[in-house]
């Protein structure tokens, strides 16, 4: 097992280029976050806008929208239950997050259903939250052409994998992800975070238990699809968001008993300042 370290956040950010446009960026699709749940749509969405994605949607129950454009006017905001908007900006975005705070519905069902057969193979999507329930309650891997990642706390994971948390050893989850497509990758959420990629497994080294509140795995959903969305490469954008999630977490604790998601967001650009490396010189 790798440790990662802040090395992999000198590797992956990058200056923004002087010649881009929003579209450079990538394109993310958030579908979260029902009457019930709002807030988790809203802090995925955040998160993915706060770490760099050109351009990022919010798909949501529609009680979600006000609350939403009163933080962030700058995501775009859609009906869940539009089903040809939903589908025109699914086949637009680059990466897809489903799940956070989607709830365990008949129409949950479905929409996850709707949007995993939807994807491309050049488009990632990632699996979280009460779509990582839904799976395991029907018993289903999904079958879609898309980069999957998916983003279970312990118990989800034991869901889906069968494996009680005593059992989820490094060997035992390999062979579990043996049954997901070859390049599924596994972020699996604890003390300290293993991903996972067939032989390829890394543990992180940052976060600490100021962390431990609702809505950080809804958070880290967006920060890795903003990372993904912008830097292209699967693999090193997970781990890189996964070290930038938990750092930023980290930092906050040197001041505060407890660390909320919203704050842990409004760190991110600053933190990814301090990683880019040189800034290309624009002349005037």
């Amino acid at each position: 097992m790798k440790e990662i370290t802040e090395e992999i956040l000198n590797d992956v950010i990058q200056p923004r280029p002087q010649e881009s446009h929003k579209g450079t960026f990538g394109r993310v699709l958030v579908i979260a976050g029902s009457a019930i749940y709002g807030g988790a749509g809203i802090m995925s969405a955040s998160a993915a806008l706060l770490t760099g994605a050109g351009l990022t949607t919010l798909a949501s129950d529609p009680v979600n929208r006000t609350a939403l454009h009163s933080q962030h006017p700058e995501i775009m905001f859609l009906d869940w239950h539009d089903d040809l908007l939903l589908t025109q900006t699914l086949l637009t975005s680059n990466v897809v997050v489903i799940g956070p705070g989607l709830g365990l519905t008949d129409f949950a069902w479905q929409i996850l259903q709707r949007v995993l057969s939807q994807l491309a193979e050049q488009q990632v999507v990632i699996i979280d939250g009460s779509a990582l329930t839904l799976l395991a309650e029907h018993q289903q891997i999904p079958q879609t052409k898309a980069q999957i990642i998916l983003t279970p706390h312990q118990e989800e994971w034991h869901r889906l994998s069968q494996l009680t948390i005593a059992e989820q050893t490094v060997a035992n989850n390999q062979q579990a992800l043996q049954k997901w497509p070859t390049k599924t990758i596994l972020v699996l959420k604890q003390h300290r975070t293993e991903i996972y990629q067939r032989a390829n497994v890394y543990q992180n080294t940052t976060g600490v238990a100021a962390m431990a509140t609702g809505g950080m795995g809804d958070t880290l959903t967006g920060v890795i699809a903003g990372m993904i969305a912008q830097f292209k490469k699967p693999l090193p954008a997970t781990l890189a968001a996964v070290y930038l999630h938990s750092l930023a977490g980290q930092q906050l604790a040197q001041q505060q008993y407890l660390v909320l998601p919203s704050q842990l967001i409004a760190m991110l650009p600053h933190l990814m300042w301090q990683y880019q490396g040189p800034v290309e010189s624009q002349s005037i």
